[in-house]
């Protein structure tokens, strides 16, 4: 129905109900249960039940969002509707950003696989402006300061490239806002290309097209529910 920070807004304001009585924020419920958003029933999904989870391949130039003010395109305009749900992006990759996006119907499984503590890694394609030189190399897994605290990445190796432009793979655990980019601004080199071509077990299928997308397989989603048991929810994001 919305992102777990609106829905808390709207819990406290009376808008939700309980067996008739006004919801809690972090009140728990059980299927049996009776629930009311301004005055209209909402579907108390039966525990067990397998959300839907796309694998999205987002290309450049489509924005992480439902509605864009300025009227640019987003991910969500190229997927299939879905009656009585609404699809959720775990976490977001920028505008010019391109790669693994995943969209879920679950808002639970969103915000699990976005928890910090579980540390899921995002390997990306990195094009850069120039060469990085062995000290920066060594700066980039040893860590840089950034305006939000410390970063680095798991793991770097150079890709090939000749000219103004070089590659490379890199690989961390956390999905700051911008982070990738961050990160080698950092050391004076600029991001000229980015792909994310994995996040967590799921890698870029070779042959999925830019701005298509598909369908996990159940046994899919429940590995990916494994990999979240133990964290608690909270609101992340990816760049």
């Amino acid at each position: 129905m919305g992102s777990r920070r609106d829905m808390e807004e709207v819990i406290a304001t009376g808008r939700v109900t309980v067996n008739g009585e006004k919801a809690l924020v972090g009140q728990r419920v059980a299927p049996g249960d009776r629930i009311l958003f301004d005055h209209k029933p909402i579907r108390n999904q039966a525990e067990g039940a397998t959300p839907s989870v796309l694998l999205y391949h987002k290309p450049a130039g489509e924005m992480v969002t439902m509605h864009d003010p300025e009227g640019r395109p987003t991910v969500f305009d190229r997927l299939p509707r879905v009656r009585g749900r609404r699809w959720l992006a775990v976490g977001r990759l920028d505008f010019n950003t391109s790669g693994v996006l995943l969209i879920t119907d679950s808002g639970d499984l969103a915000n699990r696989l976005m928890h910090p503590s579980h540390g899921l890694e995002r390997e990306y394609a990195v094009r850069v402006m120039g060469e990085v030189t062995t000290a920066q190399l060594e700066s980039l897994k040893k860590g840089v300061m950034l305006e939000d605290g410390p970063a680095h990445f798991d793991a770097i190796r150079f890709e090939g490239g000749e000219g103004a432009n070089r590659w490379y793979r890199v690989t961390l655990s956390e999905g700051r806002n911008r982070e990738v980019r961050r990160i080698f601004e950092a050391i004076g080199l600029v991001v000229s290309r980015l792909t994310r071509i994995r996040f967590g077990p799921l890698t870029l299928p070779p042959r999925l097209p830019r701005g298509r997308w598909l369908q996990l397989e159940p046994d899919q989603v429940r590995s990916l529910w494994a990999l979240t048991v133990g964290t608690n929810e909270d609101d992340s994001a990816d760049k």
